[in-house]
This record gives C-alpha cells, structure tokens and sequence, in this order.
C-alpha cells in the first residue's frame, strides 16, 4: 500500500506561479512512476506531467509544455510540480498518483489540491 499526501494549492492570479508537492509513504520501494492529473467542474480527469521514479523521464500535457515542471527527490519520497504562467483554464483539483511495478495503471491516488486561477 502507497500514501500520498498532496499540498500546496491555492488562489492565484493569472501569470502567477504555484508549487504542489506530493509527500509518499508506505511501500515507495516498489514505485515504478508518479503523476499528477488534474479535473476541471464539468470535465473528465486528465493526465497533467509523469516522472519516472528511479530512471529518468518525463512527460508533459501539451497544454503545460513550457510551463509545469515535474520533479522528484526520491530519497525523501516526494515529487513537487512547478507550475509557472499560470492560466484560468488551469484551475482544477490537482491529483497526485502513484504506479507501482507490477501495476498497468496508476492505482494509488491522493486526496487532490484545489488550485483557482483568477483573471
């Protein structure tokens, strides 16, 4: 079994700058990758920026490219998203997400951040 434990949302204006991190504890061992979604009212979830745990690589949303930056430190079992330039159409509950190995999907899931863009 994972934890995880998002922080770090809030209210922003547009062009403003937020950084969510994501705290996992329990068997983080057998983490394979880490995401974060988001869900927007009225909209289905969607796949924001995954980190592989201990290779490299990453992966963006084009609407984020250039924008969010993922990262990780995986000796304190955290992933952080950077997210720079803010938009409206950002705002949404951030999710952090856990793939284990073994596992074809991400299984494990956090409680979600609310993070508002205004205009």
């Amino acid at each position: 079994q994972v934890q995880l434990l998002e922080s770090g949302g809030g209210l922003v204006q547009a062009g403003g700058s937020l950084r969510l991190s994501c705290a996992q504890s329990g068997r983080t061992s057998r983490t394979y990758a880490m995401a974060w979604f988001r869900q927007a009212p009225g909209k289905e979830r969607e796949l924001v920026s995954s980190i592989r745990w201990t290779v490299r690589g990453t992966y963006y949303a084009e609407s984020v490219q250039g924008r969010f930056t993922i990262s990780k430190n995986t000796a304190q079992n955290t992933m952080h998203l950077q997210m720079n330039d803010l938009r409206p159409e950002d705002t949404a509950v951030y999710y952090c997400a856990a793939n284990l190995i073994g596992n074809s999907a991400y299984a494990y899931w956090g409680q979600g951040t609310q993070v508002t863009v205004s205009s």
